[in-house]
């Protein structure tokens, strides 16, 4: 994949889904098309929360929660003071739920989150958080079906564990096929070559720490 794509920094490579505002690969697309199709036969409304995001908003994101101007979790999901945690505990605390940028799979057009906007109960506002999905959850019923029926069109959840890094996610979906040859294309030099011209909050320390942040929260992921 073009480097620049691979980092979130183009978008040539996406075509776009049913839903507006949503874009994924074409492949991609097409297999997530084929599984809504059998998940709405079990019953189910498969829709994505959230598919391609640029680099500009990953960096929104990050920037937001290391300034103290997005809500930021501990590993329990509750509220944390971003201003009251060193520089690189912030930066930590931040990769436990929100990729630094550049690194994101949702660069790569072939993640998405997903939910199903029927089995959320009336003036509730999806949260994408762990429990949602869980046994007595809004969306357990579709993660359950998910679970038995993704790798059949090519999809898993890369963040099934907690391996000591990046939180459980099992909204998250990734196309197999595609997503492997881009995250052997992701290196620590790659993502240091852009943010160094990016305004990444914190880029003196993630600069430092790079690799580790790697084998830590972007290189252990489940197979």
């Amino acid at each position: 994949m073009n480097p620049l794509c691979l980092l979130g920094l183009s978008d040539t490579h996406l075509v776009a889904l049913n839903e507006p505002g949503h874009r994924l690969q074409a492949d991609a697309r097409d297999a997530f098309m084929a599984m809504q199709a059998a998940a709405s036969e079990a019953g189910f409304h498969l829709m994505p929360a959230s598919s391609f995001r640029s680099f500009e908003r990953q960096l929104a994101i990050w920037n937001g929660k290391f300034e103290g101007k997005r809500p930021l979790l501990d590993a329990n999901s509750q509220p944390l003071d971003a201003l009251a945690l060193s520089e690189p505990a912030r930066i930590l605390a931040i990769l436990h739920w929100s990729a630094l940028p550049g690194t994101s799979r949702h660069h790569w057009g072939t993640d998405l989150d997903i939910y199903d906007p029927t089995l959320l109960p009336l003036n509730k506002k999806l949260q994408l958080e762990p429990w949602e999905y869980e046994a007595d959850g809004y969306f357990y019923p579709l993660s359950q079906w998910l679970a038995a029926n993704m790798g059949r069109f090519g999809f898993y959840r890369p963040f099934a564990q907690n391996r000591g890094g990046v939180a459980i996610e099992p909204w998250h979906l990734s196309y197999r096929p595609l997503a492997e040859a881009c995250a052997s294309q992701l290196t620590p030099s790659l993502v240091a070559e852009a943010l160094r011209l990016q305004p990444v909050a914190g880029k003196k320390h993630i600069l430092k720490q790079l690799d580790e942040i790697f084998a830590r929260y972007i290189t252990t992921t489940e197979d």
